[in-house]
């Protein structure tokens, strides 16, 4: 409505202008600050947060104005950390200068040094010792739960998140609005410490908290400490987490004593449960408890109502009852098939009570008349309790999807409750008159024994609360109505799903009226909408699935109190405390007190790594980590260090000191010289909880003197090279500076080791042996790219190798060969083969001497003595093995593959060619003693390594099968290093470093232009030949890799299990094909008669077949170990054989492992495994009577047929797996066009599946597989359905579930097509009588068949479709924890 211009009021003109002005000028103002503001520069402070108030260091960020002024900046920032202004401290953050700033001061940012466009680190400090105050809890108390208010955004929980499915302990909503959000100093209240899912327990602990009756007659009960164990004693746990709830200052407390008092273990707090069957559960453990105590009948007092469960002859009035308990009242949202709800508590109420008629077929047999007739059945409330529980029940079971589901509709509940309706007011009549209202409402209520929540012992004679079976019916009609009205105090709040959620408590204290929210640890005021906006549902109506539209966060459980004031009372004050509780308070305070002490210097302590070169353990590199008050000098600090690395007795206390060190670089940062009496904090940089740099003892000797380490040096580890012995010293350490010289550089290198710097050579090794010669004198060390921990080789001898291009000198070979040389640790086999336990003294000194085990040095012989005697013992292994294969009758060309047209996969070796083996033998011989006589510097010439070009496949077979050492690597210049040392001295590595300076595996860099000097690794059919087509072996032509095996040791010496292992330094670019002939010495036998096993960290081992491949893969300290048995040759398969058990409960058994060859027909490999399952597995079998099929994982797969010839018609590769199938009659699948299908019957009638029957097919037709199972099963075309299986074999299915869950009768007419896709072996068919009916069965049948069910597919592995989610009971156990279960286990 628009008023009329006489109504309005008009301004008068003057005043309109005036204030038209002031406006303008006023905005003006504003826009003008605004304006000058964005063009004033702006200073980035960074604030890191120190204090003791906090477990973890906060980082605070503010942008301010340059002019603003310090006062302002300490507002800006006690305002963002939530602090109280002048409880706190800021200093500078990247000096030494820790004094404070002025918090009163009006100067400017830019004048106080702040600089504006860059960042301004600061330290947020305790002021004077004591931690800050929260801006809303003046009094200063840490939160002592480990629950942190900035974590937290200081956000006290309101209301769950709608649609929230997990516990979380943080929650907002933008549709709850909420008065304030107050912290426990304000509200008074203690909230509960979510464990993980323990919301539901927290919300009725806070509950029963906040019931005046219970929390009183708990403080009552006396704990006495002789009778029971306090830990799981769930009465003195309940007291002790009451007593905190009321008197401690934490903001929140835990509540694992009271879940370990149950009997529970940490996975419990994973578990989510119902409230309200936690709550039944524990009042029935409190019951047992409390047994022959004043407290043994208080549940029964405060939950305990009666009622009648009744049912009346509607002809002649007889009527039928027994009286019921219950603790809590049910009450159904949405009756059973109705498509509305009920809107309110009181209908609810009214339904439960309402009787229904029993008429028809559900008659009721009369005592009194004998014969069946209609009748009313129905509840009657007798007395109610004093605390009144209401359950909504909004968990229900929707029969249409199958799935539990949740009612979220809207049901309303009033603040005060009148109950009186509901009283059954003409109990006293006479059971012959009529009492009940004609009604045939559906009793969806009924609350039977079993059906109630607790089943109590009927006793009319208990009348404990509002009992008015002792009055007459008028009496009872005079009663005044407040006399049964209750008051809500307590809603117990569920926002999720039937799946999961959350539970919350909103309680109304009896103190003051107010209600709050409890929500885990947060606690705050709600106001009375809040509890409105509990009743659930939505706007406007959906019908039947309304619920599902609906807010998920409504009110679950209610509990209500009688307005009684002879009764109602209130909270013991701590001054009214039992004297037992009393000492209880003080006994908590005083932990809660040391707990806070112990904090407090938790936050004050520095946890740093600390390492250290322990000269009392080899110098070795040891970690631990410093724990250090920040308060605690550097001296004190030092000292702490000395003592937690156990260096008293080593060395003096004054030979140590603490310096800043980088573990990943290796580097000395910064050395604390002058700072011993410096609080460790300060050097520090404060308490954090990780640090950027760790601390390193750094020791000395007596006459040495510590070097200080400053800012901006670069270490360089200094390593001295000698060409004339091939040896690499350990490195010095030499600190310099970026901004030096390459000359500065050498004169400096010179002075720390004495070579003459005009000569020397630097080698710089960047990464991965990149390595780089710095040749070039005024360059600097930045510019050839040292960082701060470097790594150099130096040699300065006069020789001509300084000439030589640097990729081809022998300084370059030289550290190529460190770089890539590792150390194996090689488990030899427990028992050498027989033919070599005589071995001589020199050759126990290379591999395998007790003597030599035993540290006996003095005694080896020269490695040429050992090569001499080593292969005489394997000349003659060769001759033995060449007489013993001399009866075969076949020859092969040497320019035929070793399987290209084998006849029996037995056979290994030709006859023949004793005559070129023994002359390939004695070409060996004479290569070795041309080796010891000629030591390093011998060469061969690799045109002359054997007598012939052309060779027998039988002397390939012989040269793999002996213990030949390949010429090119004993004929190396290096040959000398391949056996032991023969001195008697320390055994140097490769580079002249002791063992543990080996370094890691790193990949070789060679120089442009130059081949490759390691094989590439050539895949052939899973395995890889160390010959070439031509026979030759492959590693002949590949140049020298370094092998060198030292000192001999014993592993496992302490448990008894001793076994020899050899310590070998090899060039990891070897093949394994080389490495195995270098270990030929130290096995005893040839290369192709043992086995290589990597050993990884788990202790598992994995065959290494692969010969062409090298050792890149592995580094230092690696484990090898070495069992005797043949190797796999060129084209031969290592196969794992199953057995398939098509009926059985496991229908995949391991047999044996075996071999097959490229080229050997299935019934060649057949032949192979008879005589082998029968001595392995004792299975007596028939050529005719199994075949061998694929194996996928567990699914049998394509039938293989005698003639068939692997790798031409069957692909296999390393490590295969196929199944051993044992037939009942001859063979049936003759070729390839058939098809093998296993078909099972299922019966409905029965509820069974029968065993797997297997049908040949010719074709790929559905009516032949049709009418193959019309003639295995009887069953006629036309009524005949199947269905595919799914899963893997055996396919396994429910019987509850296959009638309706499989695809049945497909409409295809072949079976390779979709859905079916059967067009390999092995498929699963099930197949029926479509005339079969379902059997029918009662529910209790159903369920025996259920569990059976169950059983059977859960011990084969298979999901049970039927059952979603296993559910743990919830359970409390009285005797302070679960009984073991052997039959479940």
């Amino acid at each position: 409505m628009v008023p009329s211009e006489e109504n309005q009021l008009v301004p008068k003109e003057g005043m309109f202008w005036s204030c038209r002005q002031s406006l303008f000028d006023e905005m003006k103002k504003k826009f003008s600050q605004i304006e000058n503001a964005a063009e004033e520069p702006r200073v980035l402070c960074i604030i890191q947060d120190t204090t003791n108030s906090k477990t973890v260091n906060e980082r605070l960020t503010v942008n301010l104005p340059a002019s603003t002024s310090l006062s302002k900046l300490h507002e800006d920032v006690a305002h963002k950390a939530g602090y109280v202004i002048g409880t706190f401290d800021l200093a500078w953050g990247n000096i030494s200068d820790m004094t404070p700033l002025d918090q009163s001061s009006e100067i400017t940012l830019s004048e106080s040094g702040f600089e504006a466009g860059k960042r301004n680190f600061l330290q947020l400090t305790d002021k004077d010792g004591a931690q800050p105050q929260m801006a809303s809890d003046e009094s200063g108390t840490a939160d002592s739960s480990g629950l942190d208010d900035s974590s937290q955004e200081r956000f006290i929980g309101p209301l769950p998140r709608e649609g929230t499915g997990g516990c979380s302990s943080d929650y907002s909503s933008p549709s709850y609005s909420y008065s304030s959000i107050l912290n426990k100093s304000e509200t008074g209240y203690v909230g509960l410490v979510n464990q993980a899912m323990t919301c539901y327990l927290n919300s009725l602990l806070q509950t029963l908290f906040m019931t005046p009756e219970f929390r009183n007659a708990l403080y009552n009960w006396e704990f006495e400490e002789s009778e029971e164990d306090p830990v799981t004693s769930i009465p003195y746990q309940l007291q002790r987490l009451f007593v905190l709830l009321q008197t401690s200052k934490k903001r929140a407390i835990e509540t694992t004593d009271v879940t370990r008092s149950f009997g529970w273990d940490s996975s419990e707090a994973w578990q989510q449960h119902d409230v309200q069957e936690l709550c039944r559960v524990m009042f029935d453990a409190l019951e047992q408890k409390w047994k022959l105590t004043e407290q043994a009948d208080l549940i029964n007092q405060l939950y305990q109502g009666k009622l009648k469960d009744y049912v009346r002859c509607l002809e002649c009035g007889n009527e039928s009852w027994r009286n019921d308990t219950y603790l809590d009242i049910p009450l159904v949202i949405r009756p059973f098939g109705a498509s509305k709800v009920f809107g309110s508590v009181e209908e609810a109420l009214q339904a439960f009570v309402q009787p229904e008629t029993l008429d028809g077929p559900n008659q009721y047999f009369c005592e009194r008349c004998k014969k069946k007739c209609d009748a009313r059945k129905g509840l009657r409330f007798l007395h109610f309790p004093y605390l009144l529980t209401l359950q909504l029940k909004r968990f229900d079971f929707d029969y249409t999807t199958m799935h539990r589901i949740k009612l979220n509709d809207r049901m309303t509940f009033p603040d005060e409750l009148d109950m009186s309706p509901f009283m059954d007011v003409e109990d006293e009549k006479s059971p012959q008159t009529e009492s009940c209202t004609d009604s045939g409402a559906e009793n969806e209520g009924s609350c039977h024994s079993d059906q109630m929540s607790n089943d109590f012992a009927t006793d009319d004679c208990v009348d404990e609360g509002i009992c008015l079976d002792s009055t007459g019916s008028a009496e009872r009609v005079l009663k005044p109505k407040n006399a049964l009205t209750f008051e809500l105090f307590s809603v117990m709040v569920h926002s999720g799903s039937a799946a999961g959620g959350h539970y919350y408590a909103c309680i109304k204290s009896f103190t003051d009226g107010q209600w709050y929210s409890f929500n885990d640890q947060h606690v705050s005021k709600i106001s009375q909408e809040d509890i409105r906006k509990t009743y659930g549902g939505s706007s406007g109506s959906r019908g039947y699935y309304s619920s599902a539209f609906a807010s998920s966060t409504n009110a679950y459980m209610l509990i209500y109190r009688l307005k009684d004031p002879s009764r109602n009372t209130k909270y013991l004050d701590p001054e009214d405390f039992p004297e037992h509780i009393k000492y209880l308070v003080q006994k908590e305070k005083e932990s809660e007190e040391h707990e806070k002490r112990q904090r407090e210097i938790e936050r004050n302590t520095c946890k740093i790594k600390l390492f250290c070169l322990h000269p009392g353990k080899m110098m070795t590199m040891i970690e631990n980590k410093l724990e250090v008050h920040k308060d605690k000098t550097l001296r004190e600090a030092t000292e702490m260090a000395y003592k937690l690395l156990e260096l008293e007795g080593v060395l003096p206390l004054d030979c140590c000191r603490l310096v800043k060190y980088d573990e990943f670089h290796e580097y000395l940062e910064l050395s604390f010289e002058g700072e011993e009496d410096t609080p460790m904090g300060l050097l520090l940089g404060g308490v954090k909880t990780s640090y950027m740099f760790d601390l390193l003892l750094e020791t000395r000797r007596p006459e040495q003197v510590f070097q200080p380490y400053r800012p901006g040096e670069v270490m360089v580890k200094v390593h001295v090279v000698d060409l004339k012995s091939d040896t690499i010293v350990p490195p010095i350490s030499v600190r310099a500076y970026l901004n030096q010289t390459i000359t500065e550089f050498k004169q400096l290198i010179a002075q720390a080791t004495g070579l003459c710097a005009e000569t020397m050579r630097v080698v710089l090794e960047r990464c991965y042996n990149d390595l780089r010669l710095l040749f070039v004198p005024n360059k600097t060390l930045k510019a050839e790219g040292f960082f701060r921990s470097n790594k150099i080789f130096v040699e300065s001898s006069d020789s001509p190798d300084q000439q030589v291009p640097f990729t081809d000198s022998h300084l370059w070979k030289l550290l190529d060969r460190h770089g890539n040389t590792i150390r194996l640790m090689v488990l030899l086999p427990e028992q050498l083969p027989g033919t070599l336990t005589n071995r001589t003294a020199g050759q126990k000194a290379g591999g395998g001497s007790d003597a030599s085990f035993e540290g006996s040095k003095a005694s080896r012989k020269p490695v040429e003595a050992i090569l001499e005697e080593s292969t005489e013992k394997l000349k003659s292994l060769s001759y033995q093995q060449q007489q013993g294969s001399s009866n075969s009758d076949s020859q092969k060309s040497s320019d035929t593959s070793d399987f290209e047209h084998i006849e029996s996969p037995t056979q290994e070796l030709d006859s023949g060619s004793s005559a070129s083996a023994a002359a390939d033998n004695r070409e060996l011989e004479d290569r070795i003693q041309v080796v010891a006589g000629s030591g390093a510097g011998a060469s061969s010439d690799p045109d002359n390594q054997f007598a012939s070009e052309e060779r027998s496949d039988s002397e390939v077979h012989n040269d793999r099968s002996t213990s030949s050492v390949d010429s090119d690597i004993l004929s190396s210049s290096h040959s000398s290093d391949t056996l032991c040392n023969a001195d008697s001295g320390p055994i140097q590595l490769a580079n002249g470093l002791e063992s543990h300076s080996i370094t890691s595996s790193r990949r070789s860099k060679a120089h442009e232009g130059k081949k490759e000097t390691w094989d590439t690794a050539e895949e052939d059919s899973g395995t890889d030949s160390e010959y070439d087509d031509n026979g030759k072996s492959k590693a002949s032509s590949t140049p020298f890799m370094y092998f060198r095996v030292s000192e001999p040791c014993t592993q496992g010496e302490s448990s008894g299990d001793a076994q020899k292992c050899i310590i070998v330094h090899v060039d990891k670019r070897i093949t394994l094909a080389a490495f195995k002939q270098n270990m030929e010495p130290y096995v005893g036998v040839g290369s192709t008669q043992f086995k290589v096993f990597r050993v990884y960290a788990n202790n598992q081992e994995f065959e290494s077949v692969r010969l062409n491949e090298t050792l890149s893969s592995f580094s230092d300290d690696n484990k090898i170990t070495i069992r005797l048995g043949r190797a796999l040759k060129k084209g031969e398969y290592r196969v794992k054989v199953y057995q398939l058990l098509v009926n059985e409960a496991e229908p995949c058994k391991f047999l044996v492992d075996t071999v097959f060859a490229k080229g050997m027909t299935v019934r060649q490999s057949k032949e192979e495994l008879l005589p082998q399952v029968k001595e392995q597995c004792k299975l007596d079998l028939s050529i005719d009577r199994f075949r061998l099929r694929k194996k996928t994982w567990k699914n049998p797969g394509t039938v293989f047929l005698d003639y068939h010839v692997y790798e031409e018609d069957i692909n296999i590769s390393s490590n295969w797996e196929v199944f051993l199938e044992v037939l009942d009659e001859p063979e049936k699948m003759k070729s390839m066009s058939q098809l093998a299908v296993l078909t099972r019957r299922w019966s409905p009638t029965h509820m069974k599946l029968e065993s797997f029957r297997e049908v040949v097919l010719e074709s790929s037709g559905v009516e032949e597989l049709k009418e193959k199972l019309c003639e295995i099963s009887g069953i006629p075309l036309e009524n005949l359905e199947f269905a595919k299986g799914r899963g893997t074999f055996p396919c396994d299915i429910s019987v509850l579930e296959i009638h309706q869950d499989l695809d049945w009768n497909p409409k295809v007419s072949t079976l390779n097509v979709w859905p079916l896709y059967i067009c390999d072996d092995g498929a699963v068919v099930f197949y029926r009588d479509s005339t079969e009916e379902l059997m029918d069965m009662s529910e209790d049948e159903r369920n025996v068949l259920i569990k059976k069910e169950s059983s059977r597919l859960l011990k084969t592995g298979h999901r049970v479709s039927y059952s979603p989610r296993k559910e743990k009971a919830l359970k409390i156990y009285l005797d302070g924890g679960p009984a073991k279960d052997s039959a479940q286990d």
